[in-house]
């Protein structure tokens, strides 16, 4: 297995403390924003979002930067032909766990990325058809999306699609945005209402809100595994829906008649697109309300407790994961000096009878990393093989062991193969 699966496996496996931290963190800020501007805490779940891209990616660049060498010599065999492998049975576990997570892993990663992709290709072949419906509705709906967009201060081009299989109004791309609308909704809705609908679509294309969806679902695909990234996910677009309902109230100079046109998508009940910005975003109630009265929201205690609770109980993980990896740190297995080993030579007749096996054998490694005693644990069938191999490798200097920082004697179990070519 390679440094980078190694280090990989680690890093993921390290996150479901990490995640859980950062998301009590945020629970715990997001709480006592709760009466504040839908702005701080959008804020806040972003800066958790990307905390939890940005922590793991450091901690993965860290342990490749750092660590390569060590973890490369303790995974890997002896870089030559006929190899030696380092470790026993339970470093052996533990290297079959980390690649059978690093597996699972990929493969369900890149399964919700060709989700994604097949979701962005879809958006893009409807933007680029000419749209269904009318042609005059549609150069009607263009022209009062174009003075709607002036009044946002929104100088690109904003294009509009009719799209018979949408049931609600959504936002796609960033440097071309288009607003695809469902064809029974112009038909079906007052104007005035549709026109509220396409303001809050307008909100989101004004704050470039379509990039930062689109980081939210990568970082759902390469952390899907921890629900605290689903949560903080979610109350990031619940936060931005508020927020371009605030910015689509103050064009409008009507905060009523887009908690209508919100009523009317509540009572359709219209369906919420992932890939791209929906009028129809988040908790519609709650939103009709955060638009009509907004009232001050209560602390619930005992979540408050609950909540408490966990946090408490993630800053201990995290103190019990850093004592772990200071503990780590501290001891190691002994290895191998690359730079100061030879390839054990081929006993004379040996090849030319192509013999050939794999021996198990165990070096005394002293403080100093010299070999001070070696033994023969399982032949490989030739006894010429044997001794060859561990009079090789008791030439080699080995790094030490170590225990607590401190360099120590200990007995390594090594495996050399004679691979014949």
């Amino acid at each position: 297995m390679s440094a980078f699966t190694f280090a990989l496996g680690l890093t993921l496996m390290h996150f479901l403390w990490q995640g859980l931290l950062l998301g009590c963190a945020a629970a715990v800020a997001l709480t006592l924003l709760r009466n504040s501007r839908a702005e701080y805490r959008y804020l806040v779940a972003c800066c958790a979002l990307l905390t939890c891209l940005g922590w793991p990616a450091l901690e993965l660049w860290q342990r490749l930067a750092n660590d390569a060498d060590t973890t490369s010599a303790s995974m890997q065999a002896l870089p030559w032909a006929a190899r030696a492998l380092a470790g026993d049975a339970d470093w052996f576990n533990l290297r079959d766990s980390v690649r059978g997570v690093v597996g699972l892993w990929a493969l369900c990663a890149a399964a919700l990325a060709l989700r994604l992709v097949a979701g962005l290709l879809w958006i893009d072949r409807m933007a680029r058809q000419p749209g269904a419906g009318d042609r005059t509705t549609q150069r009607r709906l263009q022209a009062e999306l174009a003075q709607l967009a002036q009044r946002f201060g929104i100088t690109r081009e904003v294009r509009v699609r009719l799209v018979d299989t949408l049931a609600s109004p959504i936002t796609a791309g960033w440097w071309r945005p288009v607003v695809m609308v469902p064809t029974a909704l112009v038909t079906g809705m007052p104007p005035q209402l549709l026109q509220a609908l396409l303001a809050h679509e307008l909100a989101h294309i004004q704050r470039h809100d379509y990039l930062i969806n689109l980081l939210q679902n990568v970082i759902e695909t390469l952390l899907f595994y921890h629900p605290a990234v689903w949560w903080l996910s979610n109350r990031v677009r619940l936060e931005r829906e508020l927020i371009a309902d605030a910015v689509a109230a103050r064009q409008l100079g009507e905060p009523r008649r887009l908690a209508l046109a919100l009523s009317e998508l509540e009572r359709l009940r219209f369906s919420h697109h992932q890939l791209a910005q929906a009028a129809n975003g988040g908790d519609l109630m709650q939103r009709i309300q955060h638009l009509l009265r907004p009232a001050p929201q209560s602390l619930n205690w005992k979540a408050a407790i609950a909540m408490l609770g966990v946090a408490m109980a993630c800053v201990s993980v995290y103190a019990e994961a850093t004592a772990a990896d200071k503990n780590a740190a501290g001891n190691r297995h002994a290895l191998v000096d690359f730079d100061k080993c030879s390839k054990p030579a081929w006993p004379e007749g040996a090849m030319a009878a192509r013999r050939a096996g794999t021996v198990q054998l165990n070096f005394l490694i002293g403080s100093d990393g010299a070999v001070k005693d070696a033994k023969v644990d399982r032949s490989s069938g030739h006894p010429d093989l044997d001794e060859a191999a561990r009079a090789g490798i008791a030439q080699c200097h080995f790094n030490p062991a170590l225990k607590a920082g401190k360099p120590v004697a200990t007995w390594q179990k090594m495996q050399y193969v004679w691979v014949l070519e």
